[in-house]
């Protein structure tokens, strides 16, 4: 007995593809937002808020681009 398999695979149009940038675009700057956002909050601490919290000045920058993208 045979088979026949008809397998198709969409083209994404001009829209589609603009509305994904967009997208992507947008998520990206909201992810700077909150990069920038934390690394403000914690370069207006102290050395000792930050010690009471745990962390170096060193750090600081790690932190908030983990808060940003997450781990990677």
């Amino acid at each position: 007995m045979a088979y026949a398999t008809d397998i198709r695979t969409v083209q994404l149009g001009l829209r589609d593809r603009v509305s994904a940038m967009l997208k992507a675009f947008a998520e990206a700057r909201e992810q700077r937002k909150i990069y920038i956002r934390t690394l403000n909050e914690l370069n207006a601490l102290n050395n000792r808020d930050l010690a009471d919290l745990g962390i170096s000045a060193a750090q600081i920058p790690f932190i908030a681009r983990e808060a940003a993208y997450g781990t990677k």
